[in-house]
């Protein structure tokens, strides 16, 4: 995957973003997430967007339980770009959020049209913009703990496209889209090289196929 000239340089990222809190919901570098617009707050946050940089922060709250209207949030997402969208007649927008870089969140700043928004800190997730860092230590035994939690899980994956991706992308790539718990997405998130990364993923899933493997058993 390759970036557009659509996309902002690193330097360029701007010390502000609105975010968008919500559970289980991940964008990584370079890796695309489809959302579904709907709430008016949301809605302006788009429009605005759209108006300036195209960026938003995606950020998970610290909880899944949402027993508040402000839940507290992590302290590190990632930025996407508005990269396509489209407008319905019964007033949502449905769009895609292409990943630009991870940030940490310094400190919140004043809401705008209802929706809220940080001062950010980009330097510590320079690496995002790299093609590649460290790799994935054992590949061959990654894609085997991966295949093992599919077919347990029943995720479908395209495995030929999956064997030509770099490292990189592919770690991403999974860290958004595989069926992980918000806490173990946010872990992943965090985790700085890519090899690193890769690493506590293939560790979590391992995990999750023993823990499936385990309950089966329990039913027989």
């Amino acid at each position: 995957m390759t970036r557009t000239p659509f996309f902002p340089k690193f330097s360029d990222l701007p010390a502000e973003i609105p975010i968008f809190p919500l559970s289980g919901a991940v964008v990584m570098p370079r890796v695309q997430l489809p959302l579904n617009i709907f709430e008016p707050r949301y809605v302006s946050m788009v429009t605005d967007a759209l108006a300036s940089n195209h960026l938003i922060g995606m950020i998970q709250p610290t909880s899944e339980t949402m027993t508040d209207e402000v839940p507290e949030i992590h302290r590190i997402g990632c930025a996407g770009r508005i990269t396509s969208y489209s407008e319905t007649t019964d007033g949502r927008i449905v769009l895609v959020l292409t990943g630009v870089c991870r940030f940490q969140v310094i400190s919140e700043i004043a809401e705008e049209h209802g929706y809220r928004r940080v001062r950010a800190d980009w330097e510590r997730f320079a690496a995002d913009y790299q093609e590649n860092d460290s790799p994935i230590a054992d590949r061959k035994g990654f894609l085997t703990s991966l295949k093992a939690y599919c077919a347990l899980r029943g995720v479908e994956v395209p495995w030929e496209d999956v064997e030509q991706m770099a490292d990189k992308d592919l770690t991403n790539l999974l860290c958004a889209h595989l069926p992980l718990s918000p806490e173990d997405k946010q872990a992943l998130i965090e985790t700085l090289p890519t090899g690193d990364r890769a690493a506590l993923m293939r560790g979590l899933l391992d995990m999750s196929a023993a823990a499936s493997m385990d309950t089966a058993e329990h039913r027989h």
